[in-house]
């Protein structure tokens, strides 16, 4: 198995893997998922060199190196630090990107970023760039993200992600006064939909979440990315803020609507 950007073979008609050596193998794409950019390929051979996902998140300070193929001009190795964490660029629904500051350029896509144990903490798959070459901000998918998706993807050729059926809004100073909310925290209901897992749960509009699986909300993402990593059947508990105190209510989240 072959673990890429969905970028870089999207609108294939056939797909190529160059090994080291510049032997051609064909290969098989199992799955793609555009919402995190990832997608899974499959090749045919024995004896194929391969790299383990990081356990554990890079921290913020750590060494890694990135490899890839920038331009066109072959395999590059590239060090530098773990710059942040959790990096949303808007480039999907579930960003949640680590930005390291080794130099990554054109080419670089689906290559890995490895720590110092040899581990992948992450995915290459952006770069912040007025120049549209190196400026020291790249973004890597995390190993977490990758794991998840790619034993989905391995499973049944898609990501199956979970759906409570809520439209939310961000929380703002103005609402959180309005509600009685000492600070800004958390997300608001804006709409549940009709007979969706929410609504059968009792989740009204108006209703703050605060924490899911006890977790606190930091921003409106959180959420989507914390709910969609729930199984369809899979029970997700809710913290909500509703008149003055908070209250937990378990939901068993569906299947998301195919767009």
């Amino acid at each position: 198995y072959v673990v890429t950007n969905n970028h870089v073979i999207e609108n294939w008609s056939a797909v190529e893997v160059t090994m080291d050596d510049g032997k051609t193998l064909d290969a098989k794409v199992i799955g793609t998922d555009p919402k995190t950019d990832l997608a899974l390929l499959k090749v045919e051979g024995n004896d194929f060199p391969y790299v383990r996902l990081a356990g554990q998140k890079a921290r913020v300070g750590n060494w890694v190196v990135a490899i890839g193929n920038p331009f066109g001009l072959g395999g590059t190795v590239t060090a530098g630090i773990v710059s942040a964490q959790h990096r949303d660029i808007g480039s999907g629904p579930y960003d949640d990107y680590i930005q390291i500051d080794a130099s990554v350029n054109k080419g670089n896509s689906g290559g890995p970023t490895f720590n110092l144990a040899g581990e992948v903490v992450g995915v290459n798959t952006a770069i912040f760039s007025p120049s549209g070459g190196n400026v020291g901000i790249a973004f890597a998918i995390p190993a977490s993200t990758v794991d998840t998706i790619v034993t989905s993807l391995k499973n049944g050729g898609q990501v199956a992600r979970g759906f409570i059926g809520v439209q939310m809004q961000p929380m703002t100073k103005e609402l959180a006064e309005a509600i009685g909310l000492k600070e800004p925290k958390g997300v608001l209901v804006a709409e549940t939909q009709k007979d969706s897992p929410a609504a059968k749960a009792g989740v009204r509009i108006g209703d703050t979440i605060v924490a899911v699986n006890g977790e606190r909300i930091g921003q409106l993402k959180d959420v989507a990315r914390k709910i969609a990593n729930v199984a369809p059947g899979k029970s997700v508990s809710l913290t909500l803020y509703r008149q003055g105190q908070e209250r937990t209510v378990t939901i068993e989240a569906g299947a998301q609507p195919k767009a």
